[in-house]
């Protein structure tokens, strides 16, 4: 069998077209490739477009019960640089609703203008391999959703001259955390 090579792009549809851009340039750091006024593709790295926008006049947000997309992630070099993005965002007023130590990833999650839930993340592991064996675990199995995390204080503790690889490692919490102990922000 033969898989892709990498996700392409995240195309969204909005009735909100200049705040989503707008937003999405600021967080992502991104330029853009193309703007009509209806549609925009924009880029940030090597791929022509990753995310596109499309003004369709879209008013309505699917409740937490219905289906569809739970939230994109987007992964970060290492910690420092996820730490500065959030502290740039912070100052922009953008911020993230919960903070996570996944075990594989630590997590900022946002909400676009949209309400749309954005992951901005950083690998906790070097390694596919090692964050695959990680999710294999006792302690994952036990704890899949993780521990809170609060960025400003990983910020703090980064600054304070405290190695990145001891603010961007897996969680070794093996008290069970099931679904019902994410924060209610998650689900709407």
């Amino acid at each position: 069998m033969t898989s892709p090579t990498k996700l392409s792009h995240v195309v969204l549809r909005t009735g909100r077209f200049q705040q989503m851009r707008d937003w999405y340039l600021e967080v992502l750091g991104a330029t853009m490739a193309y703007d009509n006024g209806e549609v925009c593709f924009l880029a940030y790295d090597d791929e022509h477009h990753r995310i596109g926008i499309v003004n369709t006049g879209a008013t309505e947000q699917p409740g937490p019960k219905t289906r569809g997309l739970e939230h994109f992630a987007f992964t970060y070099a290492d910690i420092t640089a996820l730490l500065d993005t959030y502290e740039r965002l912070d100052q922009a007023g953008i911020t993230p609703f919960w903070g996570v130590n996944h075990g594989p990833t630590t997590s900022l999650y946002y909400r676009d203008p949209d309400g749309n839930h954005i992951e901005l993340q950083v690998d906790n592991f070097a390694r596919k391999e090692d964050a695959m064996g990680f999710m294999r675990s006792e302690v994952y199995g036990t704890n899949p959703i993780g521990v809170d995390i609060e960025p400003r204080e990983l910020l703090r503790r980064l600054r304070a001259g405290e190695p990145s690889s001891e603010l961007a490692k897996a969680h070794s919490n093996a008290e069970p955390r099931g679904f019902e102990t994410v924060p209610a922000e998650f689900f709407h």
